[in-house]
C-alpha cells in the first residue's frame, strides 16, 4: 500500500542489553506479538521507560484480545497479577504420575539431565525413599530397605550424565536403567501402590517387539498424528539419543528443549509414551504430546488476521492524536449468539498498587529465610516471578551490603548460601535495580513456614490467585507463539466489564441499533 516504507527486521532476543530505553525511545509505537510473558513484561518495562505507546494483543484459537498500555493513562501489562501456570509436585513426576501430562514433563526434564542444563528440581529418578511408607503410624525415620544392584548404587553416586557419558548414551543400558532398574525400584515402596495400580517393568528387548498398534502403514501426516506403538517408540528413542549425542558433542555446551526441533521432540514423545505405557496411562499422538510440551493452544489464522487488523486501528488513533479513544478489544467467543464479533471497554486507570508502573513500585514477599538460598531468591522470585533481566539487590541494613550483583563473579559466593545467613528477617527491605529495564523494586520479605513443599514463596495479593488449568500448562516451559498466557484473555475487571457490555447491549432494541455506526464500529463483510 505504501511502496517507501523502509523496514529493518532485526533477527535477535529483545531483552538483549543493545534494545535499551534509548532504543525503544527512537519509536512512535510498539507493536507486541510475543511469544512468552517474560518478554511481554519486559517490552512493558521499556516502553514505560521510554513514554512509549505499546499495543498489546494476543491470540489462543477462536479468541484474542487487543489493548493500549500509555504511561499514566492505562494500566500496564503487570497491573494486574497473572494466574500462576499449573505446576505438579516433584514426587508425582517422579514416582506416581497419572495423567499423560505428568510424562511429558518427566521426558523434557530427562531431556535437561542428559543433554540440558540439569536443574536439581527436576531430578527424573525415583525419591530415595517411600515418601507414603509410615503415613499411618507416623514413624517417618525409618527408610525404605530396597535392593538395588551394583549398577544402581553406581549411578546414584554420579550425575545422571556423567554416567550416561561413561556408558557412551548406550540406548540399551539408558533405556533399562530408567524404564527397568528405576521402575523396579519404585516398586518396592509398598505403601505407593496400595491405592494406585502399580507401574510395569519394561525390558529393552521386550520394548523392542511389542507391538500394541493396530495401525497400518501412514502418511507423514498421519505419523504425527496417530499413536505410536511401543515398539515405534524404542527404536526414536534409541535414534532420537544418538543424534542428539552427536548434536551435543559438536556444539560443546548443553541443548536447549525445543518442540521445534524434530528430534529433541521425538525424544520426548518416545520417552513420556514409554512412561505412560509402563504406568498403565493412555499414550498420546506427536501432535498431542507437542501441543502439551509447547503449550499450544492452535493457531487459527482467521482469529489472527482479525487480531492483527485490530492492532492497526488502535495504532491509527495514536498516531493521529486520539489516545484517549483507545479501547480493549475482545474477539467474542460466542459471535453467533450474541451477533457481535468484537466487544470493546474502555482502557481502565493504572493501578496504584502495581509493582511495576507505581510511583515508588514495593511488593511483600512470604518465604522461609531458613530454606532460601540468594540463587533461589535471583532465579526464582526476581528473573522469573518479577521478570528482570540483570538484577542488583542490596539489603537495607543500614551497611548497603550487596547480595547480589549483575557483574559476574562478583558475588557469586553468595549463591549457596541461605538468606538467614545474612541476618535477612521478617520485615527486612530489599532493594532492587534492573538498570537494563530503567526499574527499581523495593521487596518486603515476611517469614513464613512451607505449607506445600513446591510453593517456594508467596507474593502478597496474589495468595488467591487462580491457577492455570490448561492441559497443556507445564512445569517450567516457554510459552510459544501459537499460546496466549492468561493475561491474554484479560484481568477479571476487564472480563466484568466485558460481560456487562455484553448485557447492555443486549437490552437495546433491534430498532435503536439499526443505522447507528460510531467510529468504534466495524463493519465485517
Amino acid at each position: 500500500m505504501n511502496p517507501d516504507v523502509k523496514f529493518v527486521a532485526y533477527h535477535d532476543n529483545i531483552m538483549n542489553p543493545e534494545y535499551n530505553a534509548d532504543f525503544f525511545k527512537q519509536f512512535t509505537i510498539a507493536m507486541n506479538a510475543l511469544d512468552n510473558k517474560a518478554a511481554r513484561s519486559h517490552v512493558n518495562r521499556m516502553c514505560l521507560t521510554a513514554d512509549v505507546p505499546l499495543i498489546e494483543s494476543g491470540s489462543a484459537g477462536y479468541l484474542g484480545q487487543v489493548t493500549v498500555i500509555k504511561k499514566g493513562f492505562s494500566e500496564c501489562y503487570e497491573c494486574q497479577p497473572k494466574p500462576a501456570q499449573k505446576t505438579y509436585p516433584g514426587c508425582t513426576i517422579r514416582n506416581t504420575p497419572s495423567e499423560p501430562v505428568h510424562c511429558i514433563v518427566w521426558a523434557k526434564h530427562l531431556f535437561n539431565q542428559l543433554f540440558g542444563e540439569a536443574d536439581a528440581d527436576a531430578e527424573v529418578s525415583p525419591d530415595t525413599e517411600d515418601p507414603e511408607l509410615n503415613e499411618d503410624n507416623g514413624n517417618n525415620e525409618e527408610k525404605i530397605q530396597t535392593t538395588t544392584n551394583e549398577e544402581e548404587s553406581e549411578i546414584k553416586r554420579r550425575s545422571t550424565r556423567k554416567w550416561a557419558e561413561e556408558v557412551q548414551y548406550d540406548p540399551a543400558k539408558l533405556f533399562s536403567k530408567f524404564f527397568f532398574t528405576d521402575i523396579n525400584y519404585l516398586l518396592s515402596m509398598d505403601k505407593l501402590w496400595k491405592k494406585r495400580r502399580p507401574p510395569v517393568p519394561l525390558p529393552w528387548d521386550k520394548a523392542l517387539n511389542t507391538d500394541n498398534t493396530t495401525n497400518e502403514k501412514a502418511s507423514v501426516d498421519d505419523n504425527i498424528k496417530r499413536v505410536w506403538s511401543v515398539k515405534e517408540c524404542a527404536e526414536v528413542f534409541g535414534k532420537s539419543l544418538a543424534l542428539l549425542k552427536k548434536k551435543f558433542e559438536t556444539i560443546g555446551e548443553f541443548l536447549v528443549w525445543d518442540k521445534d526441533d524434530d528430534v529433541a521432540m521425538d525424544f520426548v514423545v518416545a520417552a513420556s509414551n514409554i512412561r505412560s505405557f509402563i504406568f498403565g496411562i493412555s499414550m498420546k499422538s506427536r501432535f498431542d504430546i507437542k501441543s502439551m510440551a509447547g503449550n499450544i493452544i492452535p493457531a487459527i489464522a482467521t482469529t489472527n488476521a482479525v487480531i492483527s487488523g485490530l492492532i492497526v486501528m488502535e495504532a491509527l488513533k495514536i498516531l493521529s492524536g486520539c489516545v484517549h479513544k483507545c479501547k480493549t478489544i475482545f474477539l467474542n467467543k460466542h459471535a453467533r449468539v450474541k451477533k457481535r464479533l468484537l466487544v470493546s471497554s474502555n482502557l481502565v486507570p493504572p493501578n496504584p498498587k502495581c509493582y511495576v508502573c507505581a510511583s515508588k513500585p514495593e511488593v511483600t514477599v512470604h518465604l522461609n529465610t531458613n530454606k532460601m538460598t540468594v540463587k533461589m531468591l535471583e532465579e526464582k522470585i526476581l528473573k522469573e516471578k518479577f521478570a528482570m533481566v540483570a538484577p542488583d539487590v542490596e539489603i537495607e541494613d543500614g551497611k548497603g551490603t550487596i547480595l547480589i550483583s549483575s557483574e559476574e563473579g562478583e558475588t557469586e559466593d553468595n549463591n549457596s548460601k541461605m538468606l538467614s545467613e545474612f541476618k535477612i528477617v521478617n520485615g527486612t527491605r530489599l532493594k532492587v535495580d534492573d538498570f537494563l529495564q530503567n526499574y527499581e523494586l523495593v521487596i518486603t520479605i515476611r517469614q513464613r513456614e512451607e505449607k506445600d513443599p513446591d510453593e517456594l514463596f508467596v507474593v502478597e495479593g496474589e495468595e488467591n490467585l487462580p491457577t492455570s488449568a490448561s492441559s497443556a500448562s507445564l512445569k517450567e516451559i516457554d510459552v510459544k507463539p501459537d499460546r496466549v498466557d492468561k493475561m491474554d484473555t484479560a484481568s477479571d475487571r476487564a472480563s466484568d466489564r466485558k460481560r456487562k457490555l455484553e448485557d447492555d447491549e443486549e437490552q437495546q432494541s433491534t430498532s435503536e441499533k439499526k443505522g447507528k455506526l460510531c467510529d468504534q464500529d466495524i463493519i465485517v463483510l
